[in-house]
């Protein structure tokens, strides 16, 4: 009786399994079959009925039924498996022929593009980038820079206090300072930073800008090494036909001084709106170190000469690339920098 029942089982078994369309059916069917609470095992307790002689045997085909369906499984497994894999690969089938998603790669900013050009034209000059902090103080900013205890760059309407004697940097000749108190001549460096003025924001003001400053120290550095140093700066961002003019100015630090203006690409030197009908377009300013100052950083101006200069970044940004608002530098308006 329990053979013809195994019988039965192993039959309806392996029918189960080849009718069976995916995995989830086939584990039903083991579970229902081979299972600790499948048919298999509810036969199998039935064999204490059977007289020591026949157990051996029916035990024996019971194994054979259990290979059976677990084999059958196995090869059904598969198969289902493989025809699983078939649908995918027709339903997920990628045409790599055609084109791909648009992806929109990032830019640079077009300040920190002229940044790196400036930065390449003086490395080229074998000049070094200097750094020092944005929160400096008053002796760095102005004392050792010549300022008067009453000059009206520490007034604090114009500059950012912490305390009496710590501030932000108002411009990155601080770090000159710095490094002419470290190193011995010659020395050639540009300070590329942030620099923060209580200006009130418009088109060309802002109360955080950027600068970079140059200066060269060295014996027998003179005007000339200045202005071929300025006119190669230039000519490297704005090409070989730029004009610039030097006036006569007063900065406490440099003796003599001089205002660095570029002759309006607008007009040619007529004068226009652009240029506000004077034809040139103020740069920067520049000079020969004040020998007060080479002596309060330990050179002496007896013997060693040196130039410095300073501009801002967003001005020549500005000039380079023909834009008439300061404030379109620091919105983020994609539609803006995608121009450059």
């Amino acid at each position: 009786m329990l053979r013809q029942n195994l019988e039965e089982l192993r039959g309806k078994a392996l029918q189960a399994v080849r009718d069976a369309r995916d995995a989830a059916a086939l584990e039903t069917i083991r579970v229902g079959f081979l299972g600790k609470k499948g048919e298999l095992t509810a036969i199998l307790k039935r064999m204490g009925s059977l007289s020591p002689d026949e157990r051996p045997s029916v035990g024996a085909f019971a194994n054979d039924v259990r290979a059976a369906v677990e084999s059958a499984l196995e090869s059904a497994s598969g198969r289902i498996a493989e025809k699983e894999l078939e649908r995918r690969l027709a339903e997920e089938t990628v045409d790599v022929t055609l084109p791909g998603n648009p992806f929109r790669a990032g830019r640079r900013h077009p300040m920190q593009t002229v940044l790196d050009d400036v930065t390449k034209i003086f490395l080229g000059m074998g000049f070094s980038v200097a750094e020092g902090p944005e929160v400096e103080t008053t002796y760095y900013c102005f004392d050792a820079l010549n300022h008067s205890p009453d000059h009206p760059a520490r007034d604090p309407q114009d500059t950012f206090y912490f305390d009496d004697e710590t501030i932000l940097r108002t411009q990155t000749s601080s770090v000159q300072i710095r490094v002419m108190e470290k190193e011995k001549p010659p020395i050639r460096i540009i300070s590329p930073g942030r620099t923060y003025r209580k200006d009130e924001i418009d088109a060309t003001h802002s109360a955080h800008f950027h600068q970079i400053e140059g200066l060269a120290v060295d014996k027998g550095i003179t005007m000339a090494d200045l202005k071929g140093a300025l006119h190669t700066m230039m000519t490297g961002l704005y090409g070989s036909g730029v004009k610039l003019r030097f006036r006569p100015h007063h900065f406490p630090y440099t003796e003599p001084s001089a205002e660095v203006d570029l002759q309006c690409f607008a007009c040619q030197g007529k004068g226009c709106r652009m240029c506000k009908d004077e034809g040139w377009i103020e740069m920067l300013g520049s000079g020969m170190v004040h020998p007060a100052v080479l002596e309060r950083c330990g050179v002496d101006p007896d013997v060693y000469s040196g130039f410095a200069f300073g501009v801002g970044i967003e001005r020549l940004t500005l000039m380079r690339y023909k834009i008439n608002d300061m404030r379109l530098l620091y919105e983020n308006d994609v539609r803006f920098l995608r121009q450059f």
